[in-house]
Parts: structure tokens; C-alpha cells; sequence
């Protein structure tokens, strides 16, 4: 596809990834003359921030720097010399000669100089030098490594700081330590001056991980082997990085259900601690790497007699965590990459081993067909049967990424002659990978077994995977269909499979009635070959297409689609009946029935593990939110099924268009701008007009929302001339028209709008879309009050805002009224004009619409805690009972608020620690007033 026009490229606020919030958190303290110290462990990327930071105050007088190493820690006087030794000579002068001389002892190594012999004249002398340098402007001291300044350097610096606090003097520090140096009144705050803020640096989140690793040239990592790398490496770049480049060393990948390989580097860190273990010791912890939820009552009864006591010793050094108040309790390694390491170091032999007698020891049949399989070599179909047993029973839990992973070991142990084959283990272990949303692993299982396979049908349903693990990028398999209609011959049930796929081909190259037909085709033969779950998704994709058309046997055929008998898998299939019939009623403006039907599908999705279908579901309930005037319920919503999209890489389209539209209403026209810029250019480089055109609309959107009307005219000008091209006639699909004509409006040019409003009324009185209707009287007030018809004008908006109302579209009544306030502000009539602005204002504050807030010059009401940034990266639910902890209620006060029990709330915020690297409700507080304190 042509590109359609230029849209500026998505804008990086910071090169360092990850950071975004740290750094603002940094910038603000720092931009009011305070210290930071930055803390965290090894590797998790406090140099760079700290070195992104101190670039940034390069423009200032003087910069002083160190960074001190472990090796070289014992030498005295060596960070001084660091920071002091370019620039003392330049304030030399104005030094007493006792300070000079002492200084010059210390920075040359001339003399004897010790804080023993020296010690007055050296403090007194580094301190008149921060006192000369801060006459000339601004200090920036910026030490890295603290933990290994040497420790006369040390109490130098620390005199000094408890004496500048008047002085344009600042310290920007990086220490290696888990615990908030505030928190244990760490020794290493005694360099810094009184103002100092602390900040943690975090561990990256699985997207940022991806971002690191691209960035460094491990690119086309399969997603599910990042989430093994963000897993092992714990979000820590460092680690991160390291396993990435022994993946790119390594010739052979890792297999599913074996771990990544740990390279030496990083093995280094943890395995010099294990020589001071016995080799029982050792033994216990193999079998507890081996393990997914190692305890001690596993560990007994995997024969290890004295876990308890082996597991204490590994605690005494820091290798594992225990609660003592547990017996049986879990035992967890203080890091993933202990445990990746443990068991990298392990042979082949001793691996099986551990497997072997967590197989004996495990109830769960799901841990005992993984185990019993990492514990075989060769072909067994025993071993076989067990696991294809425990993917079945995967699947029901809804855990289709782990019943992948026993689909594929069970294809791996299947022997020649097997029934099932192997070849249709693996294609069922590939659909299990795409309802979880790997769709690297289907694709490559996929194309391992057309490979090899003759079978038509298995071939057929391989090409059938490797077609739906494009998502939206068809255009990058157009080669398969051929070959898939090759394949199925007369068959009808395969050409049914295959007609689907091409019903699919058809829409994304916008030609709407011949995807229709490929539909109607698919349905019939799918019919004719008993195919039901077939003909149903063809018919609810037909269903669909005639929906988008405006086509009057779209009720019809969706009765079809939903009539019985039904499929199980289909009805919660995002392609399936139930997700089409909600997006009917959406453009019917059913807005509850269809958030009814949403509701129940994203929980069935989240329950059964159906990731796509979980992101296609929270996107269209953002949908209905925004219609409803609910703009920060739904920014949640929005937001959450974008991490979710990116996180699986499918649907991130639909995402970013949805995250778009409630940026806008309900969070920033920039963030908004940025997301629809990113979704025109996924549109164009997947080749996607049906997607383009909704790409297209949330840019137009966004620029009328942020005062640039001709802009958003070139914008919906295109989604027109698209929609038209595509045969589209359903208003209801893009609600696009009323911004079209009110942009126009805004531009002058009054005859286009008129054309749009009355080209659009027609086919909304047609499907009797009313809320469409709505939105073209109020951009016909606008129309009228442009032509000099005011009173027509307040007429028109008033009835508009009124239909609004009723249909209960919160956001729509509230920008008629704030049309209507300008109408009257136009007639010179201020009362009116005043009173309908307060109206505006009050309807836009109830509906939590910032952007169109700022319109009416009215100021937000102020939350009552502002939530720290760490929040951003949780789930709603999660948030939600975050903020309330913020707010000082109980877990059962927070159950009664979200209408949960007090189980889920618990097990929610045991999510939340986790997600932010805390321990307890206490640490969410102290998240929060350290971003008051910044």
C-alpha cells in the first residue's frame, strides 16, 4: 500500500529504555537545585541513567566526576583526585597555603598526606574548593559506584556536604544496594547534601526488555523466548543482554520445557557461592531449579531428606528465600538467574535425574507428565500419551501456553506409527500457541511440520496457522493460499478452512463484497462437509463484513451465526458470534447489551488463557466506555489492552487505535497524537485498509480534539474517500462524519460539510443509527451558526444534546453543549453563553475528558492523592486497589468498594508486589510520597 501522507515519526522523550518515569522523577528534583541517589542491584542500569542525566547538566559551570571500582577501592584520596583534580588548580589561589598544601599532598601522592596527619586542613580544603567553584556558578557532583569510593574520599566529601547547604552545590549519585538507602540511614547518604532524593531503578518490563534487545542487534527473537529472557534475567538489562547474546551464539535453541542457556559471564555471579555448598546441598538445589513451584514438602518427597536444613545454608547466602514460619513453604531463589544458572551448570545426566524425582514426587498430572518427559531421552509413546493427557488438561485450566509446551514434548517423544502423530500433536500444539498468543512458536511449529507432512489435511491446517500467526500483516503470506487451495483439492471441509482464510485476505485489501462471497463460500462448504466450527466462524465473519457494509442481511445472517448448535471454542473466539454480535449492538447503540456480552467474553478469554480474544474484548469495552462519557474507565481499559496487544504482538493495531481515541478524551492530545501515528504506520506497513481507515480516523480525532481542524480534515478526508472505495455504508462503524463536518466547518469550507452531514444522514435514518444522527445535528449547529443562523443554531444543538442524553452518550451531550456555548457567545448573549460553559465544563468534569476540559477553561477537579507513575504499569484491577491502599482502606473495605472478596483483593495485591518489586502495602505509600517528594 502507497503510503497515504506523511505522519511525523513517534517521538522518543528519552534514548534510555525503560526510564521515562525515573528520569522525570530526577529532572523535577534536580531542576529545583536538590541530590539524587540512585540504588538498585548490579546490572539494572543505574550508570545509564546516571550518565543521561549528567549529560544533561553538561551546560552547566562545572561538573565533577568519579566512579569508583572495587579493585581500586583501597587506595586513599583516589575518588578525590577523580573529581578534584582537573579543576583545583584553577580555585588554588584563593586557598589558605595549609589547605593548599594538604590539597596538593593528597591529589599528587607527593607527600604523606593522611586524614590522621591532615585532617582539618583537607576538609577545610575540599570545602573551600566546592565554595570557590559554586562562586562561578552552579557544582554538579556526580559519583557512580559509591559502594566502592574509597573510604577517605569518602569522609571528605561528607564534610563537605553537611556545609553546602546554601551553595548552588548538587550531588547525583548511583550506589549498588537493594534496600532504600533512606530507609536503613545508609552511610553513603552522608556524601550528599540535605535535599536528597532516593530513587530505585526497576527492573524493565517484558516490552522494554524486547525494545533493549533489538536495540543491541538480537532482533526476531521469538516473543516467547523474551519472556523467558525478561523471566530469567528478571527485568535486569544487564542479564538480559548477556542471555541474549548466548542465544545468538547459541547453534541450537532451546527446546520447549528446557531452559535458556546462561553463559559464563553471568554463571560467574552466583555459582562462586555454591563452592562453599556440600554436593548434597547442591543436589537439593538442582532439583528446586528443575522445579516450577519448588516447597519443601516437594523437596522431601522428592527424596531430599534434609531439604530443610540444606535449603537453610543456601539461604544463610543469600542464594534462596524461606519463610521461617513454613515448614513445607515455597522456596524461592533470591534471583531467576540463580536458578537458570544452577541448572545450566548441571549435566545432562543430573538434569534428568532432578526431573525423574520431581516426577515420582508430583500430584499435579501436569508437573508429572513435564517432568517424566524432561526425565526420558528417545521415543516413548508412555511418555507420549501422559503428556498429550496433560496439554488436554492445560487447555481446560485455561494454560494454552503451557499445554503447547506438552504438545510439543509429546510430539518430540512420539514414536513412528503413533496415533495420534506426531506431525498432529504438534499442529494442535500450535493452535494451543496461538490462543496464547505466541505466534512465533505456532509459525515455526507450523512450517516444521508441512516440512515433512503429505497428509492433505494436516497440511491444510498447518498453512492455516501459518495464516493466522500474520494477524494483520496478510500481504506478508499472499504466497500460502495458493498452495493451501493446492492442498485441499476437492475436499470440501479443507476448501471451507481455506475460503475462510481468503474471506480474511479480501477484507484486509478492502474488497469488501469479495470477501463477502469467499464468507458465503466457506459457510456452504463447511456446511456441506458437517464442518460446524467452520461454517460458524464463516458466518459470523460474513456476518461482520455485511455489519461494516451496512448491508441489509447483516441481522439475518448474524441470527445464523448464532443459532444452535454452537461450538465452545467459537462462542469465545473473538471471530465467534459473540464478539460480532457485541460490535452489532454497539453500532446499534445497545450500549448495554453489548457491554453485557463484552464482559462475559473478556472473562471467558482471561479464564480459558485466549490472549487475542482478551485484547479484542477490553478494546471494544474501552469502546463502549468512551461512548458512554466514562473517559477514565475507559483510558484504563484502552491502555491495558494495548500492554496486552504488545505483549503478544497481535491486535496491536486495533490497540493503539482504541488507545488513541481515549488518550484523547480522557488523557493527553500528545499521547494521543503519538499513538495514532503509530497506528498509521502499522496500517501501512501491514497493508490493511479496513485498519488504515480506523488508524486514519483516531489521527483526524486527535488533531480537531487538539485545535488543528485542517489537519483533521486531510486526515477524514482520506478515511472517506477509503470507506467509499471499500463499499463501506455504515456510519456507525468509524464515527468518523460528525468530526469530518465540523472540522470542515471550522476550515470554511461549509459545502463539503453540508455534503457530509447529508450524505451521511441518509444512510444513518436508513439503519436507524440515532446516535449518529445526534452527532450530525450538533455538527449542524455548528453548520448553521457558520452560515449566520444562530438562532436555528441553539435550536438544533439543543435538540441534539437532548438526543444525546437519552441515548446516554455522556461524552457526545457534553461537546454539544460546549458548541452551544459558543454559539451564544457568538450572539453576544453572555449569560447563556456563561451558564451552557459551566454546563460543558461540568459534564466534561463528570466524564473525566481533561482534553476537552481545557476547552471550557475550567481547571480539573484535583484527585485527592496523585498515584505514582510505578502504577502506570499495572492491570486495572490492580491499579484500582493500589490507589486505594494509597487512600489508607483495609482489604476488606477495598473488597466492598470493587465488589470482590477479600481472597481476590489479597491475591491482587500479592500481583502488585511483584509487578513493582516491593514487599508490602507500606512500600506502595512510600512509592507515592516518593513522587511527592519529587
Amino acid at each position: 500500500m502507497e503510503q497515504v501522507f506523511d505522519v511525523p515519526a513517534r517521538p522518543r522523550p528519552d534514548q534510555v529504555i525503560g526510564r521515562a518515569d525515573v528520569l522525570a522523577r530526577a529532572r523535577g528534583h534536580l531542576a529545583h537545585g536538590g541530590s539524587l541517589l540512585l540504588y538498585g542491584p548490579a546490572g539494572i542500569g543505574k550508570s545509564t541513567v546516571l550518565r543521561t542525566l549528567a549529560e544533561e547538566c553538561n551546560g552547566e559551570p562545572t561538573v565533577l566526576r568519579c566512579s569508583a571500582t572495587e579493585s581500586e577501592s583501597h587506595l586513599p584520596f583516589l575518588a578525590l583526585v577523580d573529581l578534584l583534580g582537573l579543576v583545583a588548580d584553577q580555585v588554588s589561589d584563593r586557598l589558605p597555603a595549609p589547605q593548599r598544601a594538604a590539597l596538593e599532598s593528597a591529589l599528587t601522592g607527593r607527600g604523606e598526606s593522611s586524614l590522621q596527619r591532615d585532617g582539618l586542613a583537607l576538609r577545610l580544603a575540599v570545602l573551600s574548593v566546592l565554595r570557590a567553584l559554586a562562586a562561578d556558578g552552579p557544582v554538579l557532583i556526580v559519583v557512580d559506584d559509591l559502594q566502592w569510593m574509597d573510604p577517605a574520599s569518602a569522609e571528605l566529601l561528607a564534610f563537605a556536604a553537611r556545609r553546602v547547604a546554601e551553595l548552588p552545590v548538587r550531588v547525583l549519585g548511583a550506589v549498588r544496594t537493594d534496600a532504600d538507602p533512606q530507609d536503613q540511614h545508609d552511610r553513603y547518604l552522608r556524601a550528599f547534601p540535605q535535599d536528597v532524593l532516593t530513587l530505585r531503578v526497576t527492573p524493565l518490563s517484558r516490552p522494554d526488555v524486547s525494545e533493549l534487545l533489538d536495540g543491541r542487534g538480537h532482533t526476531g527473537l521469538p516473543r516467547a523466548v523474551v519472556r523467558d529472557i525478561h523471566r530469567t534475567s528478571g527485568g535486569n538489562p544487564l542479564f538480559a543482554l548477556e542471555l541474549g547474546r548466548a542465544l545468538a551464539e547459541s547453534r541450537t535453541p532451546p527446546r520447549p520445557g528446557e531452559p535458556l542457556p546462561v553463559p559464563t559471564s553471568l554463571r560467574a555471579l552466583v555459582l562462586n557461592r555454591l563452592e562453599m555448598l556440600s554436593a548434597e546441598t547442591r543436589r537439593t538445589l538442582l532439583i528446586a531449579s528443575a522445579g516450577a513451584r519448588p516447597t519443601l514438602a516437594t523437596l522431601r518427597s522428592a527424596g531430599r531428606a534434609n531439604a530443610e536444613g540444606e535449603t537453610g545454608v543456601a539461604a544463610s547466602l543469600g542464594l534462596v528465600e524461606m519463610d521461617p514460619d513454613d515448614g513445607s513453604g515455597p522456596v524461592r531463589f533470591a534471583h531467576p538467574l540463580i536458578s537458570a544458572a544452577l541448572y545450566a551448570e548441571a549435566t545432562p545426566e543430573d538434569r534428568r535425574s532432578a526431573h525423574a524425582a520431581l516426577a515420582a514426587a508430583a500430584v499435579d498430572p501436569i508437573e508429572r507428565a513435564r517432568h517424566l518427559a524432561l526425565a526420558t531421552s528417545g521415543k516413548d509413546e508412555r511418555v507420549a500419551a501422559s503428556l498429550a493427557e496433560a496439554a488436554e488438561e492445560a487447555r481446560s485450566r485455561g494454560a494454552p501456553s503451557m499445554a503447547a509446551q506438552l504438545g510439543l514434548l509429546a510430539a518430540r517423544h512420539s514414536p513412528e506409527g503413533a496415533v495420534p502423530t506426531a506431525d498432529e500433536r504438534r499442529l494442535r500444539a500450535a493452535e494451543d500457541a496461538l490462543t496464547a498468543g505466541e505466534p512465533e512458536l505456532a509459525r515455526a511449529t507450523a512450517r516444521e511440520v508441512l516440512a515433512r507432512a503429505t497428509i492433505p489435511a494436516d497440511r491444510v491446517r498447518a498453512w492455516s496457522v501459518v495464516i493466522d500467526s500474520a494477524g494483520q500483516a496478510l500481504s506478508e503470506v499472499d504466497d500460502v493460499f495458493p498452495q493451501a487451495l493446492a492442498d485441499a483439492g476437492d475436499d470440501p471441509r479443507l476448501q471451507g478452512l481455506v475460503r475462510y482464510q481468503l474471506a480474511w485476505r479480501a477484507l484486509v485489501d478492502g474488497q469488501m463484497h469479495e470477501a463477502r462471497a469467499e464468507a458465503a463460500r466457506s459457510a456452504a462448504l463447511a456446511a456441506q462437509a458437517g464442518d460446524r466450527r467452520t461454517e460458524l466462524l464463516a458466518l459470523s465473519f460474513k456476518a461482520l463484513n455485511e455489519t461494516t457494509m451496512g448491508h441489509p442481511d447483516a441481522a439475518a445472517t448474524l441470527a445464523l451465526a448464532s443459532a444452535e448448535p454452537q461450538d465452545p471454542d467459537v462462542a469465545m473466539n473473538h471471530n465467534g458470534p459473540v464478539y460480532i454480535r457485541s460490535r452489532y449492538l454497539l453500532m446499534s447503540d445497545q450500549l448495554d447489551e453489548a457491554r453485557a456480552a463484552l464482559t462475559w467474553l473478556a472473562g471467558e478469554a482471561r479464564q480459558r488463557g485466549a490472549v487475542e480474544t482478551e485484547v479484542y474484548s477490553v478494546r471494544s469495552l474501552a469502546e463502549i466506555e468512551l461512548r458512554s462519557g466514562r473517559c477514565g474507565t475507559a483510558l484504563d481499559l484502552a491502555r491495558e489492552s494495548l500492554r496486552l496487544a504488545e505483549d503478544i504482538g497481535i491486535g496491536e493495531g486495533f490497540a493503539l487505535q482504541i488507545a488513541s481515541l481515549a488518550e484523547a478524551a480522557g488523557g493527553t492530545v500528545e499521547r494521543a497524537l503519538s499513538l495514532a501515528g503509530d497506528a498509521v504506520r502499522r496500517a501501512e506497513a501491514d497493508s490493511d485498509m479496513p485498519y488504515m481507515t480506523r488508524a486514519l480516523y483516531a489521527l483526524g480525532h486527535a488533531r480537531l480534539v487538539g485545535a488543528d481542524p485542517q489537519g483533521a480534515v486531510d486526515a477524514l478526508r482520506r478515511v472517506r474517500a477509503l470507506e467509499r472505495e471499500m463499499g463501506v455504508t455504515e456510519p456507525a462503524r468509524g464515527r468518523w462524519q460528525g468530526d469530518l463536518a465540523e472540522a470542515l466547518v471550522l476550515t470554511g469550507a461549509l459545502g463539503e460539510a453540508r455534503e457530509v452531514i447529508d450524505e451521511t444522514r441518509r444512510h444513518a435514518l436508513r439503519l436507524g443509527r440515532q446516535s449518529i444522527l445526534a452527532v450530525l445535528e450538533r455538527a449542524e449547529g455548528m453548520l448553521l451558526a457558520a452560515r449566520g443562523d444562530t438562532d436555528g443554531a441553539v435550536a438544533v444543538l439543543t435538540g441534539a444534546r437532548q438526543r444525546m442524553s437519552a441515548l446516554g452518550y455522556g461524552l457526545d451531550e457534553a461537546r454539544a453543549v460546549l458548541a452551544l456555548a459558543r454559539v451564544e457567545a457568538d450572539r453576544r448573549n453572555r449569560g447563556a453563553a456563561g451558564a451552557a460553559l459551566d454546563e460543558a465544563g461540568r459534564l466534561f468534569r463528570r466524564s473525566k475528558a481533561l482534553p476537552w476540559l481545557e476547552q471550557t477553561g475550567q481547571a480539573p477537579a484535583a484527585p485527592a492523592a496523585a498515584a505514582p507513575p510505578e502504577l502506570d504499569g499495572l492491570a486495572s484491577m490492580e491499579r484500582q486497589v493500589a490507589a486505594l491502599v494509597l487512600e489508607g482502606a483495609t482489604n476488606r473495605e477495598i473488597a466492598a468498594a470493587l465488589f470482590v472478596s477479600v481472597k481476590t483483593v489479597e491475591a491482587t495485591l500479592t500481583r502488585v508486589y511483584r509487578k513493582l518489586g516491593i514487599r508490602s502495602r507500606v512500600d506502595i505509600v512510600r512509592l507515592a510520597a516518593g513522587r511527592r517528594a519529587g
